[in-house]
């Protein structure tokens, strides 16, 4: 049944379909057995941790970017716990040591500030390095971008004493196919091969999208195990976040009010800034059932969202019939990057949370009321 026609859905709600995301853990569980890698969840684009007994079951744990998300690690998910963050203040370092099983530095002031207190720990440390190989495709999120805050430059490394540190982390990727990966070992190799001999583990960060169409996972398992054939004393991790969730699911929403300026506007009971902000940000057109682009089809509407942001519309789209108020709309693949963002700007009504079983049932796993609203703020 399409999802559209299903009236046990509300609007608007985030639907989880179990089925794609266990088809996404299946092919990672590939890559796993086919490499020795040790995959592991990025909270930081996927946190639905209602799915973790799932996820579990194929990932070797997860990786935080805060206290708050390895707590969320530590309960939910159980497994390995890593974490990087760009700084840490002690009181942070109190709690992750308790918590994390890896930790990654991002500068070598902050590892000479918390040595002591990593040295007194049983946490696996690691330093963040910049291999200088940009691949994403938008500034935003380019971490090897000129001037980047992220990452240790091979050329700051040379005459460090480097005693208690057990690996890399290296993280340069956004939704790249695994070529990319493959040019980043490269540089790895080229830039930092005086010091891969005396670690123990390679963190590859995340943005490998092997679950995406076309992503030519053999090529990515030719290039993990040429690479591991060379540096065989190294635990390869990587940590995907958008992977893991990559259209697994839509956003449900549903037409409030059709106002005209310049042509036919669609205002939705969800807002772009609040509940799918990468649109704006990153920026991107979502793909939205049973809609084209403004020329394909005869019946072209802008679609804004319901918040007083005035630049709060996703884009303009086409379809075959007209729009009325009260039709039901689906924006594709709204798991990865959606949810870990949202916000209760203008108290918009926050999309309910729902995963669809592989049976067909659908469990509403959370509806959002005035008490979230109230409580994000004092």
């Amino acid at each position: 049944m399409d999802l559209l026609d299903r009236d046990d859905i509300p609007s608007p709600c985030y639907v989880m379909e179990e089925q794609r995301l266990e088809a996404n853990l299946r092919l990672m569980q590939r890559v796993q057995d086919a490499t020795g890698v040790r995959i592991i969840l990025a909270l930081k684009g996927f946190s639905m941790w209602s799915t973790f007994d799932l996820v579990k079951q194929y990932l070797h744990g997860a990786t935080a970017s805060s206290v708050w998300e390895a707590k969320l690690a530590r309960e939910e998910m159980g497994g390995e716990v890593h974490a990087f963050s760009p700084a840490y203040k002690e009181s942070d370092m109190r709690e992750l040591i308790e918590l994390v099983d890896h930790l990654s530095f991002n500068s070598l002031t902050q590892w000479e500030r918390h040595k002591a207190t990593m040295q007194a720990s049983s946490v696996s440390v690691g330093l963040r390095v910049n291999p200088e190989n940009q691949e994403a495709d938008t500034p935003l999120y380019d971490p090897c971008a000129p001037g980047s805050r992220l990452g240790i430059l091979a050329a700051q490394l040379h005459g460090v004493d480097l005693t208690g540190i057990d690996g890399f982390h290296v993280h340069n990727l956004c939704e790249c196919d695994s070529f990319a990966t493959e040019r980043t070992l490269q540089a790895i190799d080229e830039k930092f091969s005086s010091w891969l001999g005396q670690l123990k583990w390679l963190n590859l960060g995340g943005g490998h999208l092997m679950t995406r169409e076309g992503y030519n996972v053999e090529h990515l398992i030719s290039t993990l195990n040429t690479f591991q054939a060379k540096y065989p004393n190294l635990e390869i991790i990587m940590e995907p976040g958008s992977a893991v969730a990559w259209d697994t699911g839509p956003l449900i929403c549903e037409v409030v009010d059709i106002v005209e300026n310049d042509g036919k506007i669609a205002i939705l009971d969800i807002s772009a800034t609040a509940h799918m902000p990468d649109v704006l940000e990153m920026p991107y057109r979502p793909r939205l059932r049973n809609a084209g682009l403004p020329k394909d089809k005869p019946y072209v509407y802008r679609l804004g969202g319901n918040s007083c942001l005035a630049g709060d519309v996703i884009d303009a789209f086409s379809f075959d019939k007209p729009l009325q108020v009260g039709d039901r709309l689906q924006f594709e693949d709204m798991m990865h990057y959606t949810m870990v963002k949202t916000t209760f700007f203008n108290g918009v009504e926050h999309p309910a949370i729902a995963i669809l079983r592989k049976d067909g049932s659908l469990d509403v796993v959370r509806q959002f009321t005035y008490a979230d609203f109230k409580a994000r703020l004092s």
